[in-house]
Formats: C-alpha cells, sequence, structure tokens
C-alpha cells in the first residue's frame, strides 16, 4: 500500500509534467483560471482547454474513488458558504493576474519576480485566514 506522503509526491510531480507539456506542446501556461475563463469562450482551436479541465476533474474523481485509503473529510458548510468563497477566489484571481497554479507552478519555474510576489501574497493570506478562522474564530477541524 502506498502511504499518504507518495500521494503528494506523485500528484505534485503529474501537476509539474502537464504544466511543463503544456508549455512545450502548446506555449500555454498552466494557469486554471486562464484555462477556464477562456473554455467559456471556446472556439474549436482551443478544445485542449476542455480536455485539461476534464484531466483536472476526473484525477480528482479517480484519487477520491480509486485509490483514496480514506474518504475525503467534510466539513459541512452550507452551499452559500461555498458559492460565496468561490466568488471570492474568483476575485482574487482577477485582482492578482492569476490564480496559484499559474504563479505558483508556472510564474515561479519561468523565475518571474511577479509571481514570486503573488505567491508570497497567496501564502501569508492562507497562513493568516487559518490563524483567524481557527484560533480568533474557533472554527478549527475537528
Amino acid at each position: 500500500m502506498v502511504t499518504d506522503w507518495w500521494y503528494g509526491l506523485l500528484g505534485g510531480g503529474l501537476i509539474g509534467l502537464s504544466a511543463t507539456l503544456l508549455l512545450a506542446g502548446n506555449g500555454r501556461i498552466a494557469g486554471v483560471s486562464g484555462i477556464v475563463n477562456g473554455a467559456l469562450g471556446l472556439t474549436r482551436a482551443e478544445i485542449w482547454r476542455w480536455f485539461f479541465i476534464g484531466g483536472l476533474i476526473g484525477g480528482g474523481l479517480l484519487y477520491e474513488y480509486g485509490l483514496a485509503a480514506r474518504p475525503t473529510p467534510s466539513y459541512g458548510f452550507s452551499p452559500f458558504t461555498m458559492v460565496l468563497a468561490g466568488f471570492l477566489v474568483g476575485f482574487g484571481t482577477r485582482m492578482g493576474g492569476g490564480c496559484t497554479s499559474g504563479h505558483g507552478v508556472c510564474g515561479l519555474g519561468l523565475l518571474s519576480r511577479r509571481s514570486l510576489v503573488a505567491v508570497i501574497t497567496f501564502m501569508t493570506t492562507g497562513f493568516i485566514t487559518v490563524f483567524v478562522t481557527r484560533h480568533l474564530l474557533g472554527l478549527g477541524l475537528t
């Protein structure tokens, strides 16, 4: 049986490989927000975007229902909270000029200073959010 850290290593390797193959084969950055945005205005020449999105969804389903040793925990957030969070992520993605995958995986790999600043901002905001929700608001995971 494969231990949990191997899944992370394998997943990270596959993300890096897919980003590299997309850049080398298609000349495109594997920023998921840009790929989804482009898929919504689909032209025949850009069907690859739908295949990429399908791979993301299919990979998650394969892991959850085929490989995971135990189900992914569910924290019972309301649908309203999840939709609001999605809109906030989308707003932040537009404001930051890209998403964590575009800046973190591709931008840092290309030694972009802009991406370095973006990733530092993402991570700092994440740390602060976890601190506030878990320690100040008492919404920690059980």
